[in-house]
């Protein structure tokens, strides 16, 4: 009797931690669809990739859930798809994503119902795994809606918002600029245009962000400066950030051009960021140096970090005596405004490197003074100033 009761005891709690676990159904795109129309169900569709840390907490978190996984396993055909093999390549392409993890429920003639993407807690996961319920909370109802009556700026900013939940910026574009072709400029100005202006313009040269760019005092009092601000500095950064990552210069430089006509200087300084960043990345110090040259002074000047952060650049990768006194001309003034010991450690190394001793090992000392105060590991300052003497 006893060891039925194991037995049984077993048998429960195997069951239980199956039902929490983030399970990888073996079933085929083809398969799903299928199934879906003849259990009139929709599918779900989870993108993502072993490499992808958001997608790995998704699956330790949410879809470890019993309430998540039950619901969905009750309510949709489920598919979990990793983008760098087979199936899921085709369908990455297909459903063009572009962020991971991505969660795509499609009904059975691969309409495209609802769309989440990222990291997302689990109640919130669960509530919106529901709403793709509804008709009247899915895509297709909120565009056609939508598409009926293009002035209607609720019903606009309905599909946007839903739409956002698992598409970028860019993905929004059309029908955002659909509904602002029925108002005139001045109608632009008003709280519920602006949000749609912020969450779907992204073209920086569209005749929308242009006329933000000329009335960011008037937008400002219909929001407030800090999110029109917000939105310009979002749309650089969304404009650039593609680029940067992919270390694709070629269109890097081409949509620089393009960030560069705004001229503020909170938009210039964060260029001067990814300029250093693609410079950096594709080892062009001959572009580095330009760029430090012609911006730091003017955009990092009170930022002793990235003064230090240049600093290390300049004494790994660049040789010329006249640039590496430049580059001890700002690790100094990082020095100035926050004294520290891995700058003063790096101005030391920055002297050895134009042979200049004397003052390397003043500065050697400071951070030997620095780190004996703070009680820290001395190895690097000791060899540096066994180098030094």
């Amino acid at each position: 009797m006893r060891l039925i009761y194991l037995s049984l005891l077993i048998l429960f709690l195997h069951t239980g931690n199956a039902q929490s676990q983030f399970i990888n159904d073996d079933v085929s795109y083809k398969e799903a669809l299928v199934k879906a129309k003849k259990e009139n169900k929709p599918v779900f569709i989870m993108l993502y990739a072993t490499w992808c840390p958001h997608c790995n907490v998704m699956k330790s978190s949410t879809l470890k859930d019993p309430a998540v996984m039950t619901f969905l396993k009750d309510n949709y055909i489920c598919l979990w798809k990793d983008i760098d093999k087979e199936e899921g390549i085709a369908l990455k392409s297909k459903f063009d994503t572009k962020s991971l993890p991505s969660f795509l429920i499609i009904d059975a003639n691969e309409t495209v119902l609802y769309n989440l993407k990222g990291e997302i807690k689990t109640a919130d996961f669960l509530n919106e795994i529901k709403n793709a319920l509804n008709p009247k909370m899915q895509l297709p109802y909120l565009e056609a809606a939508f598409m009926a009556d293009p002035s209607n700026p609720n019903k606009c900013l309905a599909y946007l918002n839903t739409l956002r939940k698992g598409r970028e910026r860019v993905d929004l574009s059309k029908a955002t600029h659909t509904y602002l072709a029925t108002q005139s400029d001045p109608q632009l100005l008003s709280e519920l245009n602006w949000r749609i202006i912020s969450n779907g313009v992204s073209d920086i040269q569209s005749h929308e962000f242009q006329y933000v760019l000329q009335h960011q005092k008037e937008f400002g009092a219909v929001a407030s400066p800090d999110r029109v601000e917000k939105k310009i500095i979002n749309i650089v950064t969304e404009l650039l950030r593609p680029y940067t990552e992919s270390l694709d210069t070629i269109n890097y430089y081409k949509q620089r051009e393009i960030a560069k006509t705004i001229h503020l200087q909170k938009t210039d300084s964060l260029i001067f960021s990814y300029d250093l960043s693609i410079a950096e990345r594709s080892t062009n110090w001959a572009y580095y140096k330009k760029t430090t040259l012609d911006g730091t002074q003017k955009y990092v000047w009170n930022n002793p970090s990235t003064l230090k952060e240049i600093g290390q650049v300049y004494l790994k990768n660049i040789t010329d005596v006249e640039s590496l006194k430049k580059a001890i001309e700002w690790v100094k003034r990082s020095l100035d405004l926050n004294d520290s010991y891995d700058g003063n450690l790096l101005l030391a190394r920055l002297y050895i490197k134009i042979k200049d001793k004397k003052s390397a090992l003043v500065y050697a000392k400071k951070a030997k003074a620095i780190c004996k105060e703070m009680d820290w590991d001395p190895k690097d300052v000791d060899a540096l100033l066994t180098e030094l003497k």
